[in-house]
């Protein structure tokens, strides 16, 4: 399938990471013809912001009905190939975009081993700061509809259990509904992004004060 809207916006993403001399090391679209759906995903290291974070990993989902949508509100649109399927211009859906960002933390800095302790003291030391870090992202994110969350995996070793993996991972949904040329679907994303790394900053910043003071206890 062919997503002319959804490769403007991709284009877009790249170019303005590439303005702001934002560097990636992943930066991969794919599609699935069996959803109807097609996304970004793209993943900043994070090594020279953080002691505590490897890599913020940034996701854009769309599939065919919501560029259906967008397609028949946009100028120079008509010969959009999805406005000629039946399926796809007899439905109604929001011309919204789904994105995902999620912050990869080291495992070796979160968790630090202690000489003379045993037992499940990482996982237990890992859960107070996750807590704190989760309280304060709330506050930060309080005015957008979102969802955060944690994913973790458990492992261990002679020295007891800890956490093989540590995501932070928030969902967010940007109305695309008043945009009418693509210069215009161009010019939000381009503020949507800028919204995102703000967000993002912040989330890094407050978990390194948590980390800080966690480490250091």
């Amino acid at each position: 399938m062919h997503y002319p809207i959804f490769n403007s916006i991709v284009n877009t993403l790249e170019t303005q990471l590439e303005k702001r001399g934002i560097k990636t090391n992943k930066f991969k679209t794919w599609e699935d013809n069996k959803i109807h759906a097609t996304g970004l995903e793209f993943m900043i290291p994070l090594s020279d912001t953080s002691d505590y974070m490897e890599s913020l990993s940034i996701n854009f989902d769309w599939d065919s009905f919501r560029e259906t949508t967008i397609a028949r509100e946009l100028e120079g649109m008509e010969n959009h190939p999805f406005l000629k399927v039946e399926t796809l211009t007899k439905s109604s859906v929001n011309p919204t975009i789904d994105v995902e960002l999620s912050w990869l933390f080291d495992i070796e800095t979160c968790q630090p081993e202690v000489p003379g302790e045993a037992g499940n003291y990482r996982i237990e030391q890992a859960s107070r700061w996750m807590e704190a870090i989760s309280n304060k992202v709330n506050e930060l994110l309080a005015d957008d509809d979102i969802i955060t969350r944690w994913h973790i995996e458990i492992d261990g070793d002679e020295n007891g259990r800890y956490l093989s993996a540590i995501n932070l991972i928030s969902y967010f949904q940007y109305e695309l509904s008043a945009p009418k040329s693509l210069n215009e679907v161009q010019h939000l994303v381009s503020r949507k992004l800028h919204d995102l790394l703000l967000k993002a900053n912040k989330v890094i910043f407050t978990s390194n004060q948590v980390l800080d003071e966690s480490i250091a206890a």
